[in-house]
């Protein structure tokens, strides 16, 4: 009866260890143990997400290399018991809010070697009895103040071999924890609790400024909170890389001040001159020239450091004309804030007098330059943007400036001075719906007819999923080449044949003005239609029967305009 008993115990043993093996994953292991019951999965390329069927009264997952790529809202609601989870080795660069979500039992999460820049740390309310959390080797390059404000029973946080740069020490200030072990430093007895590991090295810190609270923050750690490596070395700025934190003085944060050796300079024609500024400011600036306003182009421009905290901007005007003559501003940028100083220049004529800046919105083309041809045309369109480019036939193009007069068909344009040796120009973050003009001058001229371009940028789409696919140049763009370029007009599908029937129109009327021998081909070879046709909505029917209809009717009228 003894032996029978027994028997049956094997049977019933084994056919549990059958069920229990039954309800793994293929290609998976599962184990039973004292600890509770684990899964591991380390098969390259399994799964390309997170498994939906996880077996239940899991305490311990482990999912490595199966290279999904995010972790979705609500993965292991189904899987509450689970203590321990390890995703390392997967691609996972998104984790949802929610992702985390039922996980209120988990105490260890180890993330290592996957491709996270930035984690929803929210989602950590959600595991309220986390102690582990281990983040090495991705790309996290920043850590916002209130990060650790759903970690209070964190014991060991690694944050090692990722891209951090700059932090504040008010990370670790709106800690629970490290409040709690600061508030129980005081009273007698000491600090009672286990050890609070961070590991923080490996990361391309930037011993600026800006470090200050944190370079601080980690000389003044002692038990309970260690360092893993207490040995944090800076990798920026240059002359700092190298050296560890405790080496480093590292000084509060001051906002640019600027200054230049002359306010006013007077010098002959065809001089060179190089306008100099000195930029003080701790973190270090950005500088730049600007002249009218506008960032100037095309001038040779360098930098040099002074001193860890002054940094030198030389710009080089080769050859000065009467037209390089006004005021140039020497601008310095930090986060705290921004400084600048101007040099008067002015140009003594061959005369010997010191020629007057005449004012811009009065200035006369000169004799020399009253002809010149200007050959404007789109180049390239964007999503949000187009990009010019032009030919002028200038004698001395080392030498000229031009403008670019820019703005809404109905208002004042605004003026861009680009410098000598460039001819292009992009323009970003156009309104949608809306009419434009571009022209190209010589510096110091009004927009004359056929140096300008209009152009109409469509609606945009509302839809959330077709956000980015607003299209602001037209399908069909007529382009009208004469003696000088009259203007190039830009149509979107959603004018559908209006536009286009206004183009022919106008083009009729220039050509019936004008005799053929006024016709001449553009320096630069046409746009191809439909340029970027893949910003365009493709499921639009409505759309591709209007391009459809509009060149229908540019063929009938066998108009010898060039297709953009």
């Amino acid at each position: 009866m003894d032996i029978f008993c027994y028997l049956l115990a094997i049977v019933l043993v084994n056919i549990r260890a059958c069920a229990a093996f039954s309800q793994c994953l293929r290609g998976c292991s599962c184990v039973d143990d004292r600890h509770g019951r684990s899964l591991t999965c380390m098969e390259d390329s399994m799964f390309r997400n997170i498994p939906d069927e996880l077996p239940e009264n899991l305490t311990k997952v482990r999912i490595e290399k199966s290279h999904f790529p995010e972790i979705p809202r609500g993965a292991f609601t189904r899987s509450t018991a689970i203590e321990n989870l390890w995703l390392n080795f997967n691609e996972i660069a998104l984790i949802n809010s929610r992702g985390l979500e039922g996980l209120f039992n988990l105490t260890e999460l180890r993330l290592q070697g996957n491709k996270l820049r930035s984690l929803p740390w929210t989602a950590f309310e959600d595991t309220p009895a986390l102690k582990i959390l281990d983040l090495k080797h991705n790309q996290l390059d920043v850590l916002p103040e209130n990060a650790l404000k759903y970690l209070p029973g964190l014991t060991y946080l690694d944050l090692s071999f990722n891209q951090l740069t700059v932090i504040s020490k008010e990370v670790f200030l709106n800690w629970p924890l490290y409040q709690k072990l600061q508030s129980q430093e005081g009273q007698e007895g000491g600090v009672v609790g286990p050890n609070v590991v961070l590991a923080l090295h490996e990361n391309p810190w930037l011993c600026d400024c800006r470090l200050k609270g944190f370079v601080e923050f980690t000389r003044s750690l002692s038990p309970p909170i260690i360092l893993m490596n207490s040995y944090l070395s800076c990798s920026g700025p240059d002359f700092k890389a190298g050296q560890f934190f405790h080496e480093v003085d590292v000084r509060s944060c001051i906002k640019p001040v600027v200054s230049t050796a002359s306010a006013n300079m007077s010098l002959p024609q065809g001089a060179n001159v190089t306008l100099g500024c000195l930029a003080k400011a701790r973190p270090q600036p950005s500088v730049w020239w600007t002249y009218g306003l506008k960032i100037i182009r095309g001038f040779h421009e360098f930098q040099e450091r002074v001193d860890e905290d002054t940094v030198r901007s030389l710009m080089l005007i080769p050859s000065l004309h009467t037209s390089d003559r006004g005021v140039y501003t020497c601008t310095a940028v930090n986060y705290m804030g921004n400084s600048s100083a101007t040099i008067q220049l002015d140009i003594q004529t061959t005369e010997g007098s010191a020629a007057q800046s005449p004012p811009a919105d009065a200035a006369q083309p000169s004799s020399a330059h009253e002809n010149v041809y200007i050959d404007i045309r789109i180049a390239k369109q964007t999503v949000r943007g187009i990009s010019i480019e032009w030919y002028a036939a200038l004698e001395h193009p080392e030498h000229t400036w031009f403008t670019i007069h820019f703005g809404r068909i109905d208002e004042k344009k605004e003026a861009i001075f680009i410098g000598p040796g460039i001819n292009s120009y992009t323009v970003n973050d156009l309104l949608p719906a809306t009419k434009y003009e571009i022209c190209v001058t010589l510096k110091n001229q009004n927009p004359r007819p056929g140096q300008c371009i209009v152009f109409v940028t469509g609606s945009d789409i509302t839809e959330m999923e077709q956000r980015e696919k607003l299209i602001h140049i037209v399908v069909i763009v007529l382009a009208m080449v004469l003696a000088v370029p009259i203007g190039m007009y830009a149509c979107t599908t959603d004018t559908k044949l209006a536009c286009v029937e206004r183009i022919l129109s106008l083009w009729k009327n220039r050509r019936e003005s004008r005799t053929p021998r006024a016709e001449r081909q553009g320096t630069f070879d046409s746009l191809q239609a439909a340029s970027d046709e893949g910003l365009v909505n493709k499921d639009s029917s409505e759309d591709r029967q209007v391009r459809r209809r509009s060149e229908d009717r540019t063929h009938k009228g066998r108009l010898s305009a060039q297709l953009y």
